[in-house]
């Protein structure tokens, strides 16, 4: 990674009501600009449709394709093959992040998050990537 300023995040999160207040949280308190998704594959859809995000922000426990298998498939799109990712989830247990560690996940941020601190979290993890 480089100096690059964190500005464009693809975010996939299925549970809207968390989607919602992450959201505001990442743009309204943080300024980060996010394309929202559903699911793994309106991100492989976002993907495919010319959105290059800075980071890749991955809520982990979906139906149908979990984050683990949307970042495999997000990886084969060049716009998306090397984008930093950050999962968010309630599995944080040591194996569990060593897990997404072995993912190339820059970090994981535990849900529930603090709304107010999560632009300051996920900026975190991006300047200790960098």
């Amino acid at each position: 990674m480089s100096d690059k300023k964190l500005t464009n995040i693809l975010y996939v999160e299925d549970d809207l009501d968390i989607q919602a207040v992450a959201q505001i949280a990442l743009e309204i308190v943080g300024g980060l600009s996010l394309k929202t998704c559903s699911s793994g594959a309106e991100a492989l859809a976002a993907a495919n449709g010319g959105f290059v995000p800075d980071l890749l922000l991955l809520d982990v426990m979906m139906p149908n394709m979990d984050g683990p298998t949307t970042l495999a498939e997000l990886r084969k799109l060049p716009g998306t093959a090397a984008t930093p990712v950050i999962f968010m989830t309630a599995k944080v247990q040591s194996a569990e992040l060593d897990f997404y560690a072995s993912l190339g996940a820059i970090g994981v941020i535990a849900k529930p998050f603090d709304p107010m601190e999560l632009s300051s979290q996920v900026n975190a993890l991006w300047q200790k990537a960098s």
